[in-house]
């Protein structure tokens, strides 16, 4: 019998040029998904991407044995737009929720579509056990929430930030922590609480594989560490207690750091660990105590430091260890990754804009260029290739990436044909999304 390593780089090597469902026929050696998304994570705030004051020994580990991604978009610099993105796959201007930037309102009539297909509905509908455990701020009616999105179960917030201790949230009256439809009262913190609860999904008994959905809240603020729940209640438990401070924000990369250790050890002590995918990636740039270096800004805007974030991917015997790519990714590539590996279609009316990323991460494919585009109600910005165009305030801007990162030198002048064809490429793909609000 073919190995499966042969079988599975094979089956990527084709993957480039076939569907998903070709390239990845369902089969025993379909892969268990831990997708685990950090929620206003930085580029630079692990220290294998450059983090200078302390170390994140667990995911600096997972780099090791997998491949590291240095040019890994989020599909928005705010939170609800990309999330929107991972989970249909598409960009998020072809829906009205993904205009949002956040969706603020618990009141709103706004969320995702009952009836649009997802990352988790379409696993599901191919034998898979499906959870998501976390953040989804995708709309708080129960038609808009994750149960009625392909997820089996759901513990986490709908909202898109809360109290560490308390679990109350700005936007929303009262206690937000939820197990599937029902609000729940649990002590403890929450970024542990997301662990226990991955960790007790992961070691159960069952006949199906599984994709998991790991949605931290960490580092988002408000700015609390594991040990701060004095602090917590000295200012009323609510999400302003906010202030923070470079040790608070190590403290809780930290402990977000430590629970995925703990989760990918029950991966290993379930005896799934060779066959499972983990893909680990930010839903945006950085905020107030991130290290965003060499790139400018941070989250809410279109430069690098709003948009590039930490993405790694390991599959033992699948992906090879210690490899870095600078293979350009956004976060539909990861929706499209994940329906290619477990031998899933995507629904034929609600075409995916990303790509499969699978024949990358086991070599089977060279990095190769590619276009990306990104809107918010103020800015415009596309990528293609090293070229990276740019609309802010009224002002055009055209970026070298690979000889300024930072887009500190504007070469537009420079090269007026280059400017012109990429701001063309932004124009027609902007004349296919829905308007701005």
């Amino acid at each position: 019998m073919i190995s499966r390593r042969v079988f599975l780089k094979a089956a990527a090597c084709t993957a480039a040029t076939m569907s998903p469902a070709a390239a990845m026929p369902a089969s025993p050696l379909r892969p268990n998904v831990l997708f685990i998304l950090a929620d206003d994570l930085g580029y630079g705030d692990l220290s294998s991407y450059g983090r200078p004051d302390y170390r994140t020994p667990v995911l600096d580990g997972l780099v090791r044995q997998g491949i590291k991604f240095s040019s890994a978009y989020a599909a928005a610099p705010v939170c609800t737009p990309t999330r929107c993105a991972f989970i249909t796959g598409r960009y998020p201007q072809r829906l009205a929720v993904g205009l949002q930037e956040p969706l603020t309102d618990p009141k709103s009539n706004l969320g995702l579509p009952p009836d649009h297909p997802t990352v988790a509905s379409l696993v599901r509908g191919n034998g898979y056990d499906t959870a998501l455990i976390g953040k989804w701020h995708l709309g708080w009616k129960p038609e808009f929430g994750p149960n009625r999105h392909g997820f089996d179960e759901f513990f986490g917030i709908l909202s898109g930030a809360e109290d560490y201790f308390t679990h109350r949230a700005e936007d929303f009256d009262g206690p937000d922590l939820w197990q599937d439809l029902t609000p729940i009262d649990r002590t403890g913190y929450l970024t542990d609480l997301l662990t226990d609860k991955a960790i007790e999904f992961i070691e159960r008994s069952r006949t199906r594989p599984f994709y998991l959905s790991l949605h931290y809240t960490a580092p988002h603020s408000p700015w609390e560490g594991p040990l701060d729940a004095a602090i917590s209640h000295q200012h009323g438990g609510g999400p302003m207690a906010d202030g923070g401070s470079l040790k608070t924000y190590a403290a809780m990369v930290g402990r977000m750091d430590t629970g995925i250790g703990r989760v990918l050890n029950a991966l290993k002590r379930s005896k799934v660990e060779q066959n499972t995918l983990v893909i680990f990636t930010s839903d945006n740039g950085g905020e107030r105590y991130s290290f965003n270096w060499p790139f400018s800004y941070g989250k809410m805007h279109l430069g690098e430091g709003g948009i590039r974030v930490p993405a790694i991917v390991r599959w033992p015997g699948v992906v090879p260890r210690g490899r870095e790519t600078d293979q350009a990714a956004t976060t539909m590539d990861w929706t499209a990754t994940i329906l290619a590996v477990t031998g899933t279609s995507p629904d034929a009316a609600y075409p995916l804009d990303g790509d499969n990323l699978a024949p990358v991460c086991t070599g089977a494919r060279a990095a190769y260029d590619r276009q990306l585009f990104w809107r918010t109600r103020a800015m415009d910005a596309a990528r293609s290739g090293r070229w990276k165009y740019l609309r802010e305030s009224g002002a055009e801007h055209l970026f070298d990436l690979t000889n300024d990162p930072g887009e500190k030198a504007d070469v537009r002048a420079a090269h007026p044909d280059v400017f012109e064809g990429v701001k063309a490429a932004y124009q027609a793909w902007n004349a296919r999304m829905l308007p701005r609000p």
